[in-house]
């Protein structure tokens, strides 16, 4: 059974999270996480030692919420094509990035690039992930004869999930809804031409 003070945890992190990757770690202050939660500052300090420690749970908090969201996604389909495509279709959807502050892997790795080693670690496991589960995809795709059987699995992996930030990264910059649909129609196109 979760105590009052697990909730009360998870309470502060739900609030936090879309702030702190819309605004960044170093343009969130505690007063903004005070205000959203309605807490006092105290009572921050005496559930979470620092704002690095809320940032870092922040940032896990989004991953898992995407990653459930793409699983949800993704169970609807028996095929490894079926839910590869289950997946580049829920990246695409905007409606993750818009209720959450953008792209945590994008807003925190770039912010934690040079100045957080914890979160930059902590981005580059979720990169390797993503990357990992897009590979074993295609492995199981061209198994099937579903994709292309000349397709370099792991390269394709990194292609994929480069294209997908790099969409993320310019449809928000741009104001373009269309640079997903661009992008993964293409990745689509490219899994499927020249299979047996």
């Amino acid at each position: 059974m979760i105590t009052k003070a697990e909730r009360t945890r998870q309470f502060i992190i739900e609030k936090a999270a879309p702030i702190i990757n819309r605004k960044g770690m170093a343009g969130t202050s505690m007063s903004d996480i005070m205000d959203a939660t309605h807490l006092a500052k105290g009572c921050l300090y005496g559930n979470f030692e620092n704002k690095e420690e809320i940032c870092l749970e922040a940032f896990q908090f989004l991953v898992r919420k995407f990653v459930t969201g793409a699983e949800q996604r993704m169970k609807k389909y028996n095929s490894a094509k079926d839910k590869l495509f289950a997946f580049l279709d829920y990246y695409s959807d905007d409606r993750f990035r818009i209720e959450n502050g953008g792209c945590p892997l994008l807003n925190f790795g770039v912010e934690a690039d040079d100045t957080n080693p914890k979160i930059r670690e902590e981005v580059r496991l979720a990169i390797t992930g993503t990357q990992t589960n897009l590979k074993r995809l295609i492995e199981a795709g061209i198994e099937a004869g579903d994709f292309r059987p000349d397709i370099s699995p792991e390269a394709m992996a990194v292609k994929i999930h480069i294209m997908l930030e790099g969409a993320a990264l310019v449809s928000r910059i741009q104001n373009r809804s269309d640079v997903f649909d661009l992008v993964v129609q293409s990745i689509k196109k490219e899994l499927n031409s020249g299979k047996k």
